[in-house]
């Protein structure tokens, strides 16, 4: 199938910019956000035209791409009589970019399958600047087929994605990703901690430790920030602490036991009490001042 008309559903920091991407590439994109003026926005800016309803939007489409806030959001633009798959038609794609549970794709699979729809789990990795900069990482579940054929809708946004195995093993994936971003913000935050004690230069101990065994994408780009009380960017805590309950409940319904992961989301849920749910994750850091 060569892909000509695309639509993108949900216009939010990450969606608005690869909506935005794709509509550059030259894909036909049609867009559908809840607060439409986000929608007419989007169209003022980009090549492409929005629709009132997910439904419409759906309708005669190749690919249609969700990218929304939960298990819940996804469901109420995909199922149900105004939603997506009631417009996709036999061998078209589903693509979720939303980070969900494993049990939500695979719901959805299943949905996709009754309609000879074919679906792909796929959430991304990078933040609000990898969308703007098209350079995320992409984490999939689904069928080979499926995923040869959006692969080159990936690359416009993406710096690279990853078949991972069925549904449901992209999601898993991200739980794995979002519970190691718990561990090197938690050893960061205590990391600074100890720098800042000693009276060290903060840029020049950031900059030496990222090229060694210590350097991450945190280290390089939240460490200085930190340092400054400066959070207010980047990806909410309210949005990482849904992601660590998926993790959580992931990890349970295995019977294994995550207790950095719960210690991190602890911390998380008492700056959250603190008024700074909206604060970027790096903001952990906090939970350490007296």
């Amino acid at each position: 199938m060569k892909v000509k008309k695309v639509a993108f559903i949900g216009l939010g920091v990450m969606g608005y910019p690869m909506a935005g991407h794709l509509a550059n590439a030259g894909f036909e994109t049609r867009v559908y956000n809840r607060t439409q003026a986000k929608a007419e926005q989007w169209v003022a800016q980009y090549q492409g035209e929005f629709s009132s309803t997910p439904i419409a939007a759906a309708e005669g489409c190749d690919i249609v791409a969700v990218c929304v806030g939960n298990d819940d959001d996804v469901r109420s633009v995909v199922l149900g009589d105004e939603g997506v798959l009631a417009a996709m038609q036999q061998g078209t794609i589903l693509v979720d970019h939303t980070t969900t549970s494993a049990e939500l794709a695979q719901e959805l699979s299943d949905a996709c399958d009754k309609k000879g729809v074919y679906f792909i789990d796929a959430p991304v990795s990078g933040g609000q600047a990898g969308a703007e900069n098209g350079s995320l990482t992409i984490m999939c579940g689904g069928k080979p087929q499926a995923f040869d054929i959006v692969s080159p809708l990936f690359d416009v946004y993406a710096k690279q994605a990853v078949l991972l195995g069925e549904n449901g093993q992209g999601q898993r994936c991200k739980m794995v990703n979002q519970i190691c971003i718990a561990g090197i913000l938690q050893g960061l935050s205590e990391g600074l901690q100890l720098a800042q004690s000693a009276d060290l230069d903060i840029e020049k101990v950031a900059n030496v430790l990222k090229h060694g065994a210590a350097g991450s994408w945190q280290m390089e780009n939240r460490a200085v920030t930190m340092s400054q009380g400066k959070f207010d960017f980047g990806f909410a805590i309210d949005w990482m602490r849904k992601d660590l309950g998926i993790c959580l409940n992931e990890a349970k319904s295995k019977s294994l036991m995550l207790p950095m992961t719960k210690e991190v989301d602890d911390m998380y849920a008492s700056l959250q009490e603190q008024g700074l749910g909206r604060m970027d994750t790096s903001v952990l850091i906090q939970a350490y001042k007296k």
